[in-house]
């Protein structure tokens, strides 16, 4: 057999051509089907390579979203995969502390000046720019107000009538003289004797204006605009048995009803007195409308013109008097003379008036100069609102100097921090990185409240000679309450607030290991305390951002909970 094979091989190395035809004629094995392959695979295969690229994509992020997912809810539930949570504790050790009170306030110039013009003017000529520094007594403007001369020379004016009024009430008091402000007729006299003392405000007649006399008329609503003002009218006197012309002084649209349902307006009749009228006679006034005679309601009663009671103005004795009741006066006639006495509230009043009047010409006199304004104060120029041509209005302010060199900030410090801030305590300022010292000034003891919580005003002075720090900006400011270098400290999470039964509140710790003497029943805690730790009673003392001091209570090297914590937040 195989010489037989080595025969074949022989004769496909001399002829190769006839090695096919020999393998052809070898009948060859019979091939195996290949595996038909599913629709799904054929779709995916099919789809555009960018848009397979997409799919897979989007199929990672969701696979980590899931995950984080997972991870997350694991730490937020404290649980691992198997349920576990971890106990943090923490010791009692010595250590240092620092109390820090912290805000922000806004600077000011510790001296400043401001210059306000109250009058109107025109800018003539300026000589500082904003940001100059000047010093005191240098010039800065000049502005011509015709206004502020014309006050100052009002006020000059006031000042010396006042001066003249008060002079003539020293000089004139001791011989004053009643007399009539009107004419009319004296009723009601006090019966004034020489010697008899009279007091200032004390009424010794009524002076009744009877040169006049007024009627008061009703009219049917039917005349209703035709019996007007200055209407002449015809007066009729029963008593007399005469009539007179009078005037309407005034129309009054009233509304009276009558018994017979006749609505009425009202007129003011005057009457000219020659001597035979007087108050309380029966009088009618018939008015001509359109040559139809129109008639009152009803007659009416003469009053008099007016009335007034005749007082004294001073405190003082009766040297003589005239009065007599029914006398006929004339306006200005004197009817009591009076021996004043010093009247000194008469004479207080026009000091009083005499004194406001000299403060109103300092005032006026002090804008004028401020038209020709120097600076009063050395500093730098920060405000600035005019240039030459402008028209000033009124009121306005021009010029700010303020000495920039030394600062205060205005700033507040809250009711919890309040006690421990005194007055020249040392203070670390900080604007926007420039950093300065300063010190406490003065702690306010009135309180502003705000959303519940009270805050004190407090200044603070800063040395700002390199000017460094900006005016009117706000400042960051820190300061040192107090502080220990070697006192018994626990984190701030360590020490809780609790409740007891009995509506104690307390402040406490838990402790590890055997129950002490000193641990606390019936405490409230709105949290899970894990299994072997005891409530303690502590006092604390001052506080950082991290630690709290221990006063108190628990000893060093004693170990206390502090919170729970997931044994394997994540779940790996």
């Amino acid at each position: 057999m195989s010489e037989v094979m080595d025969r074949e091989k022989q004769t496909a190395q001399a002829d190769p051509e006839a090695a096919p035809a020999a393998q052809q004629a070898a009948p060859a094995p019979e091939a195996a089907p290949a595996p038909e392959k599913s629709s799904l695979w054929k779709k995916w295969k099919g789809m555009p390579r960018k848009k397979r690229r997409k799919i897979v994509r989007l199929f990672v992020i969701l696979l980590i979203l899931t995950a984080v997912g997972l991870a997350v809810w694991r730490f937020l539930s404290g649980k691992d995969d198997s349920g576990e949570t971890m106990v943090l504790t923490d010791m009692v050790q010595y250590g240092s502390i620092t109390s820090t009170v912290e805000g922000s306030g806004l600077t000011k110039a510790k001296d400043s000046e401001t210059i306000t013009i109250a009058t109107a003017g025109t800018v003539s000529e300026v000589f500082v720019s904003e940001g100059d520094t000047v010093e005191a007594g240098a010039p800065l403007f000049v502005i011509d107000s015709d206004d502020a001369r014309a006050a100052v020379d009002k006020a000059r004016q006031d000042v010396l009538g006042y001066e003249k009024q008060l002079a003539a009430l020293r000089k004139d008091i001791a011989g004053l003289n009643l007399a009539a402000g009107y004419p009319g007729k004296l009723m009601e006299t006090l019966d004034l004797n020489p010697g008899d003392e009279i007091s200032k405000g004390q009424k010794v007649a009524v002076l009744a204006d009877d040169t006049r006399l007024r009627l008061t008329q009703y009219y049917s609503y039917a005349y209703e605009g035709q019996i007007v003002r200055g209407q002449k009218v015809d007066v009729s006197i029963p008593a007399l048995m005469s009539s007179l012309p009078g005037t309407v002084e005034a129309v009054h649209m009233v509304s009276r009803i009558t018994p017979e349902g006749t609505k009425l307006f009202s007129a003011d009749i005057l009457v000219d007195n020659e001597g035979a009228l007087s108050a309380e006679m029966a009088a009618t006034a018939t008015v001509d409308v359109g040559g139809e005679t129109v008639y009152p309601y009803e007659p009416g009663k003469l009053e008099y013109y007016r009335t007034g009671d005749l007082n004294s103005t001073v405190n003082g004795t009766v040297i003589s008097s005239t009065l007599v009741d029914f006398l006929q006066v004339s306006a200005g006639q004197v009817l009591v003379v009076i021996d004043g006495e010093d009247s000194e509230a008469e004479i207080f009043s026009v000091e009083q008036s005499l004194e406001e009047a000299q403060k109103n010409l300092e005032t006026a006199e002090k804008n004028l100069a401020n038209c020709s304004a120097v600076a009063g104060i050395s500093g730098k120029i920060i405000g600035l609102t005019m240039k030459p041509g402008d028209e000033v209005a009124a009121n306005t302010t021009v010029v700010n100097i303020s000495d920039t060199s030394s600062l205060i900030v205005n700033a507040t410090v809250d009711e919890r921090n309040v006690s421990a801030v005194q007055a020249g305590m040392m203070v670390d300022l900080d604007q926007w990185g420039t950093y300065a010292a300063g010190m406490v000034e003065s702690v306010s003891l009135s309180s502003t409240i705000n959303n519940g919580v009270a805050t004190y005003p407090m200044v603070i002075s800063v040395d700002n000679s390199e000017e460094a720090l900006q005016v009117n900006s706000y400042i960051n400011y820190s300061l040192t309450a107090s502080e220990n270098d070697n006192c018994l400290i626990l984190p701030l999470q360590s020490v809780r607030t609790v409740s007891t039964e009995e509506g104690e509140t307390l402040q406490v710790v838990y402790v590890k290991g055997d129950r002490p003497d000193d641990a606390l029943e019936g405490i409230m805690a709105d949290e899970t305390i894990p299994e072997g730790y005891w409530p303690v009673s502590v006092e604390i003392g001052i506080s950082d951002n991290y630690n709290v001091e221990i006063k108190s209570g628990v000893e060093e090297g004693t170990e206390v909970f502090t919170q729970i914590q997931s044994a394997n937040p994540w779940g790996y």
